[in-house]
């Protein structure tokens, strides 16, 4: 959608007002966690122009014999995506695994309930599978398969594993090889069902009967592949009545069977009378933290009852800004489309903020939080845009996801020990203005995330870095140093297909060593502003 759809009232311009104060101290004496890979993931829905249109267009110049964008496999590569979480998505919940295999041209067309589209089964587990490896044949991005327990169950996920994990002799690991992989796919995460606690998923669950189910499930699989890792169904936000309740029968039957607790959550600027308000919209991080926190707390509540050794971390499995307002197709006994134009959202340079704030708390709390995907990859609610004719491009939310990935993988989240001014939000109430994370990366170097969630303030930022613990004399000492920040006088730009760098991340000169104290670094953050800082 376009910044006029849902958000009503003119652009905002940003205009410095004043000047605040914000530092963060860096110390490794007290690490969060290691930063997993599998925090990269993304969401390939079976959902609008996401798959057909979006990865796969075999009309398109751009595609190649497989039928495959390579413009968007190249900006994919540049993101960093490590995971896909596929075919969905309330999309699951109706699909049949067994009609995305199999020749192509016998594939049976479906209707898909979910996004009321027609489903072509063009693409499917091996078309997928062949994606991932030619996105990155070096190191190939990871599936995470999807299983439908909302109009199937047991039979049909113990089918779809034995077909893609066992690696031959029984009916199933030999229709995939005949059906051209000779060696299995090997998955390892599976999502268990998507959202069964909302009442617009097909074959919707109550928590006793999602739990039930779980159970029988996730005991199955693991006789036929012991090594799976289980995702259960989580509340799919955290204002659901159900929260909290839902995840605590779930995990009292199901506890030493799984091992993710799924989390969803989207964001975007509540609007009263015409009014965005974007002061608790450039604070969603707030919300995602407290959810977090929240579902930590159910885990360990019921591994402490299930007086179990096993641990059960979180897969964000589902987050981004959505503008869910956004008109769709109407829905007609004879209009099934086939990749209809389906939540299209166009961002601006402000969703982008709030993406680089949640990828700042998805950080902060990496020692629980280890999977996370961003949902969607193309077109749908998606990072990457494909245009009706040229190339694909980088939307606004593109660049600190992609400067996030890059820089901390294998690397390790410090406790964030932030002082400094606070911003009042109506929802939130107040909050720091400046939100920021320190990651110690793989090269012995310091990434340090800010985001500026003033609309008016510029904010003086110190960094503060580490102090040997036996000698302040051996202090880290800064050898280079480099920021990088994405703002803009309007926090409503857009890229697009005629302007696609309207937006995008460019040096901040401000940055600079202290003269009197070698240990601190400072950088002006703008208002409404994502800065990373590098520092060897």
């Amino acid at each position: 959608m376009s910044v006029s759809e849902g958000q009503q009232n003119a652009h905002l311009h940003v205009q410095a007002k004043g000047r605040q104060s914000a530092s963060l101290t860096v110390d490794d004496q007290f690490p969060v966690g290691t930063v997993s890979d599998r925090l990269f993931g993304t969401l390939v829905e079976h959902l609008g122009r996401c798959v057909y249109g979006g990865i796969y267009d075999p009309k398109s110049t751009y595609a190649n014999a497989d039928g495959f964008r390579t413009d968007v496999m190249k900006l994919v590569r540049e993101l960093g995506i490590t995971t896909v979480r596929y075919p969905g998505g309330n999309f699951v919940s109706g699909y049949r695994w067994e009609d995305g295999v199999g020749p192509v041209e016998k594939r049976p067309r479906r209707l898909d309930l979910a996004w009321h589209s027609t489903e072509t089964n063009r693409m499917g587990l091996h078309e997928m599978e062949k994606w991932l490896h030619e996105v990155n044949p070096e190191h190939p991005l990871e599936l995470m398969e999807a299983v439908n327990l909302g109009t199937r169950g047991l039979e049909s996920a113990l089918d779809l594993l034995e077909y893609a994990n066992i690696p031959s002799g029984t009916k199933l690991s030999d229709m995939r090889r005949a059906n051209g992989a000779e060696k299995p796919f090997n998955i390892r995460l599976w999502c268990l069902g998507n959202e069964m606690d909302g009442p617009w998923q097909l074959g919707h669950l109550n928590a006793q009967e999602y739990a039930s189910k779980v159970r029988l499930v996730a005991a199955g699989m693991r006789q036929i592949d012991p090594n799976v890792e289980l995702i259960a169904c989580g509340s799919s936000s955290h204002s659901m009545k159900t929260f909290g309740s839902w995840e605590g029968t779930m995990l009292d039957q199901a506890y030493d069977l799984i091992n993710f607790v799924s989390c969803h959550a989207y964001y975007q600027p509540r609007v009263d009378k015409g009014v965005r308000d974007m002061r608790s919209f450039l604070a969603s991080g707030v919300d995602m933290d407290g959810f977090i926190s929240d579902v930590v707390a159910c885990i360990d509540a019921a591994r402490g009852r299930a007086k179990s050794n096993h641990d059960v971390n979180i897969s964000f499995d589902e987050w981004n800004v959505w503008y869910t307002n956004e008109p769709g197709h109407p829905h007609t006994i004879d209009d099934w489309p086939v990749g209809p134009h389906l939540l299209e959202n166009h961002y601006t340079l402000a969703d982008a903020v709030v993406v680089g704030d949640l990828l700042i708390t998805l950080l902060r709390h990496a020692d629980r939080v280890r999977a996370a995907s961003i949902a969607q990859l193309v077109n749908v609610i998606a990072p990457i845009f494909v245009p009706e004719s040229g190339p694909a491009y980088r939307q606004t939310t593109f660049f600190p996801f992609a400067r996030t990935a890059e820089l901390t993988k294998g690397g390790t989240v410090l406790t964030p020990r932030e002082t400094g001014a606070r911003t009042s939000t109506e929802t939130y109430g107040d909050v720091s203005m400046v939100d920021s994370v320190a990651v110690r990366r793989a090269n012995g170097g310091l990434a340090v995330f800010a985001v500026n969630r003033s609309l008016d303030q510029t904010a003086d930022f110190t960094i503060t870095l580490p102090v040997n613990a036996q000698s302040a004399e051996s202090s880290e000492s800064v050898e280079s140093v480099k920021a990088e920040t994405l703002s803009d006088e309007d926090i409503d730009a857009q890229n697009t297909a005629d302007d696609p760098n309207r937006v995008a991340l460019k040096p901040n000169t401000t940055v600079r060593v202290d003269e009197a104290d070698s240990k601190k670094v400072h950088v002006d953050l703008p208002p409404v502003s994502w800065t990373v800082v590098t520092i060897d």
